[in-house]
């Protein structure tokens, strides 16, 4: 009975240090999830006119696409 509560304890200490160690890892990358999104709203407001310029640029490759798949739709 004493050798079975002592597996017990053994095996739960583990556990907590890799619950322990799990939390870490998911705090670090909340962090950097944050880091990022952060990063990527900075990015946004300081090349706007850049960003808007790609954007302009892409609607007539996007045009081609959206047609190109509705072609394949019909054709089906």
């Amino acid at each position: 009975m004493a050798e079975e509560v002592k597996q017990a304890e053994q095996t739960q200490q583990p556990q907590e240090k890799k619950s322990a160690g799990e939390a870490v890892k998911m705090v670090l990358k909340i962090a950097l999830g944050v880091v990022l999104v952060g990063l990527g709203i900075w990015a946004v407001i300081a090349w706007w006119r850049d960003l808007l310029l790609v954007i302009k640029g892409c609607i007539g490759l996007f045009l081609i696409l959206a047609g190109a798949i509705t072609i394949a739709i019909a054709k089906d």
